[in-house]
């Protein structure tokens, strides 16, 4: 791991943010703090598909800004070509019962901290998010994505798969109900205004503004709510989709053990 200062454009400001960098095993997780702000940044050199590595990273990027009192809000941003691109496909039709239930659990795993996070996690969706992609934008906070002809949604049932029980409670629960048969069922693929008429993103901006204005929310999030009044209230309203996600994901380990 590298550690530097490095100076970043915030708004109207400019900011000092300590910068890390990490090789996850499939590619490069970086971590800049941005104010009480950390911008955690995937870039694996493709499309950012995820891997049991990758998913422990950022997982560890959460649990650092959990324990930083000084960090009120948390941006995950992908890179230039997507957000993420979903489970690595070698790994899910590779045939090894234990790695595919391995990578799934993972990821449910990242899906549920980020919505049972004690601090605002928003996701700044650079460009695709398919899969377990979408899967993600649906357990951050806050949404922003590109108003472009990007693809973004749930194409399981398109490629011969289907969505584990933790996928389908976060869909039913982010989703917009009048979208959700052709979100999920359907496979429908989204650019990024039907992403956010679906309930995949919360806003769609320039596709070169995208990080911008996710670190904008971000600290707008991080100055205006308590940290403490945010956590408890996040486990009182989302309590009982975390337990299911909770209890999914664990089936999901023990069958694959």
């Amino acid at each position: 791991m590298s550690t530097r200062l490095s100076t970043a454009p915030f708004g109207s400001r400019t900011i000092h943010a300590m910068s890390e960098t990490a090789d996850d095993g499939n590619g490069t997780v970086s971590a800049e703090r941005h104010g009480d702000v950390l911008l955690v940044r995937v870039d694996d050199g493709k499309a950012n598909a995820f891997s049991v590595p990758m998913l422990a990273a950022l997982d560890a990027q959460i649990d650092a800004a959990e324990a930083d009192d000084g960090i009120g809000a948390v941006v995950i941003a992908g890179n230039d070509r997507a957000f993420f691109a979903g489970f690595d496909l070698n790994v899910i039709r590779g045939g090894d019962r234990a790695a595919i239930g391995e990578l799934v659990s993972a990821g449910g795993a990242m899906v549920r901290r980020a919505y049972g996070s004690s601090v605002p996690v928003v996701a700044a969706c650079t460009g695709h998010a398919v899969a377990a992609g979408a899967l993600l934008l649906l357990g951050c906070d806050h949404r922003v994505g590109p108003d472009a002809p990007v693809k973004i949604g749930l194409n399981e049932v398109a490629i011969a798969l289907t969505l584990p029980d933790w996928a389908m409670t976060i869909s039913k629960e982010r989703l917009s109900r009048r979208h959700l048969q052709r979100c999920v069922a359907n496979a429908r693929l989204l650019d990024g205004n039907g992403a956010v008429e679906a309930g995949y993103l919360d806003e769609a901006v320039s596709p070169d503004a995208v990080v911008d204005r996710s670190l904008e929310v971000a600290a707008e999030l991080a100055e205006t709510l308590d940290a403490r009044a945010y956590a408890g209230t996040v486990r009182a309203l989302r309590g009982d989709v975390l337990a299911e996600m909770d209890a999914s994901v664990e089936r999901d380990r023990a069958a694959a053990a």
